[in-house]
C-alpha cells in the first residue's frame, strides 16, 4: 500500500496530494501524451489532467479521475502548474519501466502551491526514493472550444480498426484524409503517399464500429505529422471515438483500461490542414 509522505513544514498542507499502489498507471498514461518536453496539470476534485500542445495546432489531454487513485486530495478549487513531462516520467520510472511479478511501484505525489517543486515519493521492495521537479508557471493554452453540441459527425470505433488502418495507408503521405458520411462511404480514411492514393472504407454496419452518428458529409485533412504522436495512445486503447465539429477541427478520444481494469481517457484535438475543394474530391 502507498505510504504516507511527511507532513510539511510549519503545519502548512499540500495544495495536491495523491496516492498510487501502481506508478506505472500514470506512467503509461503519460508516455501516451509525451510527444513534446513540457506539460501543464491541471488538478481539480474530480482528478487530475495532463495537457501537452505543439505548434499551437495539435493538444492531447490525458485524463485521471481522481477514483483511480488510492488517494486524491486537492485543497484549492484548483491547482495548476508546468512541468518537464520528460523528468517526470524519467522519477515515475527510476525504478524500471517493468517490475517483477508480483511486484510494484508504489507513488506518493505532492504538491505545497505555487513556486514549490512537485515531489514524488516512490517504494519498491522496501527501497524508498525522493524526487523533486521544479515546476514552472503555467502558460496559456488552446482551447478548441470543442464542445458536444458543436459535433457534427462522431463514431466509435474498436481501437483495433483503427490500427489496422495506420498499418495499411502509406505513411509517406504528408496528409490524411477523413471522410465522414450518413452515405456511402460513410467513414473513409485516405492518403497520397509515394506510392499512390490509398482508401480504406468502413461501412456503418461494420463489426468493428460501435456506434455511427454522422449528420452531414464532411472531408477533412490532418498533418500526418501531427496525427503520429496520437499512435501511442492508440496503441493502450480498447476504443476510440472520432469526432469533428462544423470547421473541421478533429477530435480523437481513446478509451484506455489499465492492469485493474479502471478506465481512463487520452484526448487528442488538431486542426484541419487545408480546405479542400470539390474538384479534389
Amino acid at each position: 500500500m502507498p505510504f504516507s509522505a511527511p507532513p510539511p513544514a510549519s503545519g502548512e498542507r499540500y495544495a495536491l496530494s495523491a496516492s498510487l499502489d501502481n506508478a506505472r498507471h500514470l506512467s503509461s498514461l503519460l508516455r501516451a501524451v509525451h510527444f513534446q518536453d513540457y506539460a501543464t496539470c491541471f488538478a481539480t476534485a474530480s482528478g487530475l489532467r495532463v495537457t501537452v500542445e505543439d505548434a499551437k495546432c495539435i493538444q492531447a489531454n490525458a485524463f485521471i479521475q481522481a477514483e483511480i487513485f488510492q488517494e486524491f486530495s486537492v485543497q484549492e478549487e484548483s491547482v495548476m502548474f508546468r512541468i518537464s513531462l520528460s523528468v517526470l516520467l524519467d522519477c515515475l520510472t527510476i525504478f524500471g519501466t517493468s517490475s517483477l511479478p508480483g511486484t510494484s511501484t508504489a507513488l506518493r505525489m505532492c504538491y505545497r502551491g505555487y513556486g514549490y517543486p512537485l515531489m514524488l515519493f516512490l517504494e519498491e521492495g522496501g527501497v524508498v526514493t525522493v524526487c523533486k521537479i521544479n515546476t514552472q508557471e503555467p502558460e496559456e493554452l488552446l482551447d478548441f472550444d470543442f464542445c458536444s453540441t458543436k459535433v457534427v459527425n462522431k463514431i466509435i470505433l474498436q481501437s483495433e480498426g483503427l490500427r489496422e488502418a495506420f498499418a495499411e495507408l502509406d505513411m509517406t503521405s504528408e496528409v490524411l484524409q477523413i471522410t465522414m458520411s450518413p452515405d456511402k462511404p460513410y467513414f473513409r480514411l485516405s492518403t497520397f503517399g509515394n506510392a499512390g492514393s490509398a482508401h480504406l472504407d468502413y461501412p456503418r454496419d461494420s463489426d468493428l464500429m460501435e456506434a455511427f452518428h454522422c449528420n452531414q458529409t464532411q472531408t477533412n485533412r490532418y498533418k500526418i505529422s501531427l496525427l503520429k504522436p496520437s499512435t501511442k495512445a492508440l496503441a493502450l486503447s480498447c476504443k476510440v471515438s472520432i469526432r469533428t465539429d462544423a470547421q473541421g477541427f478533429l477530435s480523437l478520444q481513446y478509451m484506455i483500461r489499465n492492469e485493474d481494469g479502471q478506465i481512463c481517457f487520452v484526448e487528442y484535438y488538431c486542426c484541419p490542414d487545408e480546405n479542400i475543394t470539390e474538384a479534389e474530391l
